[in-house]
């Protein structure tokens, strides 16, 4: 018998032996005033039975089982004994307390089972046809012999019958009870396993719920909450323990009142909601997307029980959206006017050449000649502001190749000693821990990167002498090579540092405002993560991160070396 049946018996069985006591303890001192017969055997029994019940409260955990069952068995004997001598001093075969062993029976089954119930009947039964034997003939003859025996059934055949009938009616309460038992016993057994089964089923039922991504909201029929998940706790700002037991209207009215009408619509007219999108207020009084749908739920019978709401935060969703739309404005504007540079681009060399010629040709003098100089000067600006702009719109699908990041630097740094933005005040310097790197990329686009940074560098030092550093470095936590580019400029305040990779947008009398957009344009297409770090009259450093080719070439088989 496991620990947890043997405790189950052991409370049934408790009050039953108590109840045993009692009734032994009014018969035997109050009824037969403690003949002294008995008085051994009743002094043994109270004192097992004083151990027993001692035992039971001071071993909880039922560790000591084993001693517990030896004072029980101990305990059944002397009550056998005990319930003999009160049969045979109590008229004998017409005692009225033959009944008690009936209860000593019932007891046995509680923690003995069908088959030792049975053997406490047999001893109930040799007991019982031995008291009777011995009342009736220990006064002539005093022997065991088996002619004794026989004379009881010859002589007195109303003593058989007796002593038959109570045996059938021994055996039979030893097997009704011990069968009923058994079947309590196996029954509580399956109640205990559905149990388990059902208790594990809903914390696993709740724990899911309760961790859900989405807010899940319940009310029952009169509108009252009676759950409220993790997630509904940071959408809406409620705490699940304020809010539970408390009426929707009343919790919901102030800050998000069509969450509140929509939960009791769908009670009132039993309408579910498949998908509704509205606004709440958050505890900082933002707006907050909410996407909800509406569920009614019933009873097997129809009967309605509550409403059950699902939702969503949509904040992230209606960002993205509105990025996507943006982009694809972006787009069709970028298409576009890349178009329409296209086509303004060749008269506007037509002119400018046109104009070049005239200025030769012409000896200008005065103001004809400085609005002459104008033209030109404006043409070449429109002219370059055209090229940056097709060079922009143009970036879009790369071919990825085996690049050496270092030479690829070195030319880079070559192209912008010619360029206008540099001049002799500048120092460039490049610092890397290997002579030879290999990255993954396309090379073009990398040319384009690194000399719109470059120049950036250079026309944010200006006329200034200055500093700039490109330095290559390994990152020893990640399959990435580094590449930052540092200058001692006048750094980028917090106002227009938000706004550096928008097209068209320049700090600078002479700038186009496309340098920084190319930058950016280009380390979006080769998915490239980009970051700086500016301060105030001390400089910029810019962080570009190359996947390196080494790692990636043998787990990507679509790049390709040349």
């Amino acid at each position: 018998m496991e620990l947890s049946d043997r405790s189950k018996s052991l409370g049934w069985f408790i009050p039953l032996r108590l109840a045993s006591f009692i009734i032994l303890f009014a018969v035997v001192v109050l009824y037969m005033e403690y003949p002294p017969f008995l008085q051994l055997q009743f002094i043994i029994y109270a004192s097992l039975t004083l151990a027993f019940t001692l035992l039971l409260t001071v071993d909880k955990k039922l560790k000591l089982i084993n001693v517990t069952y030896s004072f029980i068995s101990l305990q059944f004997l002397f009550e056998i004994l005990i319930e003999s001598g009160i049969i045979y001093a109590t008229g004998n075969v017409n005692s009225p307390f033959s009944g008690l062993f009936v209860l000593t029976i019932v007891s046995a089954a509680l923690v003995y089972g069908m088959v030792g119930t049975l053997l406490i009947a047999s001893a109930v039964s040799f007991s019982y046809a031995f008291i009777i034997w011995l009342g009736l003939f220990s006064s002539t003859d005093t022997s065991l012999s088996l002619y004794a025996i026989q004379t009881i059934f010859v002589g007195h055949e109303n003593v058989f019958y007796s002593i038959l009938l109570h045996i059938l009616i021994f055996y039979l309460v030893a097997f009704i009870s011990g069968y009923l038992t058994e079947r309590l016993k196996l029954k509580d057994k399956q109640l205990e396993v559905t149990s388990k089964a059902l208790k594990r089923a809903r914390l696993e039922t709740d724990d899911i719920l309760l961790h859900l991504n989405s807010g899940l909201l319940t009310i029952d029929q009169t509108g009252l909450i009676i759950f409220f998940n993790r997630a509904a706790e940071e959408i809406l700002g409620y705490n699940s323990h304020d809010v539970k037991g408390l009426h929707c209207q009343e919790v919901f009215s102030e800050r998000m009142p069509l969450l509140a009408d929509y939960l009791m619509e769908g009670l009132n007219k039993k309408i579910n909601y498949p998908r509704k999108e509205i606004d709440i207020k958050s505890k900082d009084e933002s707006l907050i997307p909410l996407g909800l749908s509406t569920s009614v739920l019933k009873e097997n019978d129809g009967n309605l029980r509550g409403v059950i709401t699902i939702f969503s935060d949509l904040t992230e969703a209606k960002n993205m959206e509105s990025k996507i739309r943006a982009a694809d404005k972006l787009a069709a504007v970028g298409e576009l006017s890349a178009s329409i540079a296209h086509e303004i681009r060749n008269p506007l060399a037509s002119i400018s050449g046109s104009v070049e010629v005239l200025n030769n040709d012409l000896k200008l003098t005065g103001d004809n000649k400085q609005l002459m100089e104008l033209i030109v000067k404006e043409s070449h600006r429109l002219s370059k502001i055209l090229s940056e702009f097709l060079l922009y719109a143009k970036i879009d699908k790369p071919i990825y190749n085996k690049v050496e990041l270092c030479h690829l630097i070195s030319e880079v740094i070559q192209l912008l000693y010619h360029h206008h933005s540099f001049h002799s005040g500048i120092r460039i310097k490049l610092e890397t821990d290997m002579s030879i790197i290999y990255v993954i990329g396309d090379e073009d686009l990398f040319k384009q990167l690194f000399i719109n940074l470059m120049v950036n560098a250079c026309e944010a030092i200006g006329s200034a002498d200055g500093d700039i550093i490109c330095r290559i470095a390994k990152n020893k936590n990640s399959e990435m090579v580094e590449f930052y580019l540092q200058d001692n400029g006048p750094g980028i305040s917090d106002e227009h540092l938000k706004n550096i990779y928008q097209p068209f947008y320049s700090t600078k009398k002479s700038g186009t405002g496309l340098g920084l957009a190319i930058v950016h344009r280009v380390c979006q297409t080769l998915n490239l993560k980009m970051s700086v770090v500016t301060q105030i009259n001390e400089g910029t450093t810019f962080l570009i991160e190359i996947p390196e080719f080494a790692v990636n070439i043998q787990k990507n088989e679509q790049y390709t070396t040349a």
